[in-house]
């Protein structure tokens, strides 16, 4: 009796670890985007995304936790003017010749209940890397009626100071320092 005792316990131990467990997510392309706005001389804001990326999240709910790491193709900068696009990959600021991919990684999530509210991590972009807090207009968990899969996704905003990426382009002009950065994620729990 006493080992099946210690047995059910153990057993009951174990399966409490294992719901506890992180989910890996990969991420979902086709809802996945990040996307920048900087005011053009106070007059109207420029836009673009980011079309190609890649990457997971780990997400625990039970635990409060997660970690994400997301690369963006820098050269894949979709502003819907292709003179503009090519200019946003120069020297001048993107230098994507150089610096072809752009990486969130974090593994500091905050939660408000079962709800994502803040991400902090680091942003490298340029090969510098500055700490940055994303945090969520909107997050929510779901059952996936087309991939039969929970799915789990938000919005984020922050802002940078592009300067501290060595993004210096236009400063003398006016343009300003600040950029906005909108990241658009759904991830597919594997």
């Amino acid at each position: 009796m006493r080992k099946s005792f210690f047995a059910l316990a153990a057993t009951a131990v174990l399966a409490t670890a294992a719901q506890a467990a992180p989910a890996i997510y990969a991420i979902d392309p086709a809802h996945t985007f990040a996307t920048f706005e900087i005011s053009h001389f106070g007059a109207s804001v420029n836009r673009g995304r980011f079309d190609r990326k890649e990457g997971s999240v780990q997400l625990d709910k039970a635990g409060k936790s997660g970690k994400v790491d997301i690369t963006f193709d820098v050269a894949s900068v979709n502003t819907g003017t292709a003179a503009f696009d090519k200019h946003l990959q120069s020297n001048e600021l993107l230098d994507t010749a150089k610096h072809p991919k752009a990486r969130f990684v974090s593994d500091k999530f905050h939660f408000n209940g079962d709800n994502v509210t803040a991400v902090d991590g680091k942003l490298t972009l340029l090969g510098k890397t500055q700490p940055v807090t994303l945090k969520a207009n909107q997050f929510a968990c779901y059952d996936n009626p087309i991939l039969k899969r929970e799915v789990c996704g938000g919005d984020f905003a922050t802002t940078i100071d592009r300067t501290a990426f060595g993004v210096n382009y236009g400063i003398d002009w006016g343009f300003p320092k600040d950029v906005r950065l909108v990241v658009q994620i759904e991830a597919v729990k594997q």
